[in-house]
């Protein structure tokens, strides 16, 4: 199956974003401070017209290789019900592409622990240790260099 993967606005995928991932929670615990900087984007993954995935992406390098151009992203988020059929992946590497293509040479994420075995099966790797954000719980530094292959 071929997922359908494009930029959206904020607008579009602030409601999964929001139902996914800060559930019960008022509708501004969903608005990130990079939403509307400048290079910043935000990638969907589509089933049919609706979207089922998301995360947006904004240029911040790696702590400790402040040198090297790269975009962070947050914000990812699966329906639960397309949940292992492929959108949350689409919708990374579709970010991937697109980060590369605005000369990121990495891209990297603060995952929940529980997600690490999606990161590493994507290719990226742990950086450090594992800490506490609230109200999301452990997490890790995954990190991806990107390479010429994609």
């Amino acid at each position: 199956m071929q997922i359908r993967t494009a930029p959206a606005p904020v607008a579009e995928i602030f409601d999964l974003r929001r139902s996914v991932l800060r559930p019960g929670l008022p509708a501004d615990a969903a608005v990130y401070p990079e939403d509307s900087d400048p290079g910043v984007f935000h990638m969907a993954a589509y089933d049919g017209d609706a979207v089922a995935a998301c995360a947006t992406f904004f240029p911040d390098p790696v702590p400790g290789e402040e040198d090297v151009p790269a975009y962070r992203f947050r914000g990812m988020a699966s329906a639960p019900e397309v949940r292992g059929r492929g959108f949350g992946a689409a919708v990374l590497r579709a970010g991937i592409e697109e980060a590369a293509r605005r000369g990121a040479e990495l891209v990297w994420c603060n995952g929940r622990v529980v997600a690490r075995g999606f990161y590493e099966g994507m290719g990226f790797t742990t950086d450090g240790e594992t800490f506490e954000i609230v109200p999301s719980g452990a997490h890790h530094r995954f990190v991806l260099k990107i390479t010429a292959a994609g």
